[in-house]
């Protein structure tokens, strides 16, 4: 096998600067085409999404990556946009989000769900994520760490819900004496998660949400 390494830190979503690159269209701060694409070879930008789904497939996305109350008014706004003009921009998509619902989170732009969203969709960011944390076991030594820093709820979850799993025996033998080898837990969960301290945020606001997990390889 490949273990041969002594840690893995894995720190997930866009970097800052990312965020500001200019032209890729994470952001609605600036008018830009909608494409949202960390990798130019993946086929389908946002865009290209936006424009074909069905109402019901981008209501799911905003509602389930967005965490958004309004899902359902947004994908109806984009589909009825669209209609009479593509969606290509970043500013038409913040616009339509910005008509379709209440504007609810003092400091916080409505369409911020949204774009979050159809970033992770058009990323595969949440299957990418379970592939990573899958591989960095396989390659970790025994007594190695895996270290993993989220940014917002959806990844935390799957983080959380992996390093528990990979800390017990396999569902079928939970609670046997005798557990063969490739069926025991191959994790330590370590301590619990831990988040910046308030002097770390002052200097550095977005890591407010930063959520740090940390396991040990055993098994």
């Amino acid at each position: 096998g490949l273990e041969a390494v002594d840690g893995i830190l894995i720190d997930i979503g866009l970097s800052s600067l990312q965020l500001e690159a200019e032209g890729r269209g994470f952001s609605f701060n600036r008018n830009e085409p909608l494409d949202m694409r960390m990798d130019p070879s993946i086929p389908v930008s946002a865009a290209d999404w936006l424009n074909t789904a069905s109402e019901r497939d981008i209501a799911g996305v905003i509602r389930r990556y967005g965490e958004e109350r309004f899902a359902r008014r947004i994908a109806r706004a984009i589909v009825a946009e669209r209609r009479t003009r593509p969606v290509r921009t970043t500013r038409q998509l913040a616009d339509l989000v910005s008509l379709a619902v209440p504007h609810r989170d003092i400091g916080k732009h409505p369409a911020t769900r949204t774009f979050q969203a159809i970033r992770i969709a058009v990323n595969e960011e949440l299957q990418q994520l379970e592939t990573v944390l899958q591989q960095a076991i396989d390659v970790l030594k025994q007594g190695g760490r895996l270290c993993v820093i989220s940014f917002h709820s959806l990844e935390d979850r799957i983080v959380k819900r992996f390093m528990r799993d990979a800390s017990r025996e396999s569902e079928q033998y939970r609670g046997m004496p005798d557990v063969p080898a490739e069926y025991r837990p191959k994790l330590k969960i370590v301590g619990k998660a831990t988040t910046a301290t308030k002097e770390e945020i002052a200097s550095n606001p977005r890591a407010r949400s930063a959520r740090l997990r940390v396991a040990e390889r055993i098994g």
